[in-house]
């Protein structure tokens, strides 16, 4: 069963101006649900905080969560959105998985909240 650990955050130290944080994570792993092989991506955040920022070393655990966990790109794209969108409250946010070649095919899943 997935139990995410919900990512920490920091203060965000100018709330008066608008600057984007990227974040890239080549290491992401989770399972195919149809084979139970293992999927690999590079998960690429980016945002706009407002009042805060997500703590690192928490989003390293967060993505670590996903290693067993049964779920498609899009699913998993998109869920990783509700979650941190969820967790920091940004101006805007991207997510972008960028998932390994499985059966001759690349896959880039982007997904996105808020305005820029």
């Amino acid at each position: 069963m997935h139990e995410p650990r919900n990512p920490g955050n920091l203060p965000q130290p100018r709330p008066q101006r608008d600057f984007i944080i990227h974040h890239s994570c080549p290491e992401f792993t989770s399972v195919c649900p149809k084979t139970g092989l293992p999927d690999f991506a590079t998960i690429e955040l980016e945002y706009i905080p407002d009042q805060s920022c997500i703590e690192l070393k928490s989003l390293k655990y967060y993505y670590h969560s996903f290693r067993d966990q049964g779920i498609f790109y899009e699913a998993v794209t998109n869920r990783l959105l509700d979650e941190l969108s969820a967790a920091c409250n940004p101006r805007w946010m991207r997510i972008t998985g960028k998932f390994a070649v499985r059966g001759g095919i690349s896959s880039i899943i982007t997904a996105e909240t808020g305005t820029k």
